[in-house]
């Protein structure tokens, strides 16, 4: 049976955020070093597509453990608008896998203009973005043929974990991650087992809060990508101001739900779903969380709330990679897409 290459890559997450989380910690330090030089008023993160989510992993990890505040930017002022905000006093972070982002790139550009601190998260050392910005990190996930991201969005995360992680001094958690990622893989392989039975699918909803916030947004965005379905991603928060409305009998329900302050909000709207019947795919450490499944994707215990969305992604990935297959998608070159997008 050929693997493709999706399928090799989501394999290959453990070995990456080992060999990142080994190799990169000396330039993580180097960066916030600098960043405790410059002493930014705010975090400006510029990103498109997978990277943007994880942008938003940023807001609440930087918000919650270093006290920073972190804004997602609007590259088409910097680019359609040719508009440059005052980022003088900003630390500007760029992420983009290829770092061939055309208008990520322009808001590092101008920001470095002003005088900003201006770093580069990608996985090629000689793209525009890494020539660009006062400081490049390197993601170190070898090539990703495979259009959807997986390995490299894993690697966005944990670089802003090490870059947050040395700039606090709060390292918990971060050296078990690859052993916790290959736990993660072996607790996915009975996915592969059930899911053709939802090959109907055809719309869904993801719900994440606080630090998972990004994972309802990427696991949304791989479904959507493989499978060609339509989907929403909300906040659970923000799901019961309106959208609650939209729970019913068999609406698919992907809830990302590890341990944690959000964890009680998300067993009450399970509890709700269940109540109307909607069909729930939990995704989880917690038994009682679990027990409100339908279909259970386990998660390993143990593993600290800010570092959760590194492996609760992963269950979204495995599932969206066989769901498309039983669907007859191609999975590696999804219809449409390519590896690089240029956007201005």
């Amino acid at each position: 049976m050929t693997t493709s290459f999706i399928e090799r890559e989501i394999a290959e997450q453990p070995d990456t955020l080992r060999r990142l989380i080994t190799k990169g910690a000396e330039t993580a330090s180097q960066i916030a070093s600098a960043i405790r030089d410059f002493d930014p008023t705010f975090v400006l993160i510029a990103a498109r597509g997978t990277s943007d989510n994880a942008g938003r992993y940023a807001q609440y990890l930087m918000g919650i453990r270093a006290g920073l505040p972190v804004a997602l930017a609007a590259p088409s002022i910097h680019t359609l608008y040719e508009a440059t905000p005052r980022l003088s006093r900003a630390l500007v972070i760029g992420i983009s896998q290829s770092g061939q982002a055309e208008d990520v790139r322009r808001v590092l550009s101008d920001a470095r203009a002003q005088g900003a601190l201006t770093v580069s998260i990608t996985n090629h050392a000689d793209s525009s973005m890494a020539q660009t910005a006062a400081y490049h990190m390197p993601l170190l996930a070898g090539e990703e043929i495979s259009v959807a991201a997986t390995k490299t969005y894993t690697a966005q995360l944990t670089a802003l974990a090490l870059l947050t992680a040395a700039l606090t001094g709060q390292e918990d958690g971060l050296a078990d991650l690859p052993a916790h990622a290959a736990e993660t893989l072996r607790l996915c392989e009975p996915i592969a087992t059930w899911a053709a039975h939802y090959q109907a699918l055809d719309r869904f909803i993801a719900i994440g809060r606080g630090y998972n916030y990004c994972t309802a947004f990427e696991i949304s965005l791989k479904i959507k990508e493989l499978c060609t379905v339509v989907g929403m991603e909300y906040s659970e928060a923000d799901f019961r101001h309106g959208p609650m409305t939209l729970l019913r009998d068999g609406l698919p329900l992907i809830m990302v739900a590890p341990s944690g302050k959000t964890l009680p909000g998300m067993i009450t709207l399970l509890e709700q779903a269940a109540e109307r019947r909607a069909e729930r795919f939990v995704i989880s450490d917690d038994p009682a969380a679990l027990a409100l499944a339908e279909r259970a994707l386990p998660l390993p215990t143990g593993v600290p709330e800010w570092l959760t969305p590194i492996i609760a992604v992963i269950p979204g990935q495995i599932f969206a990679m066989h769901l498309a297959l039983a669907k007859g998608n191609p999975v590696d070159k999804p219809r449409g897409l390519s590896k690089v997008t240029i956007t201005l």
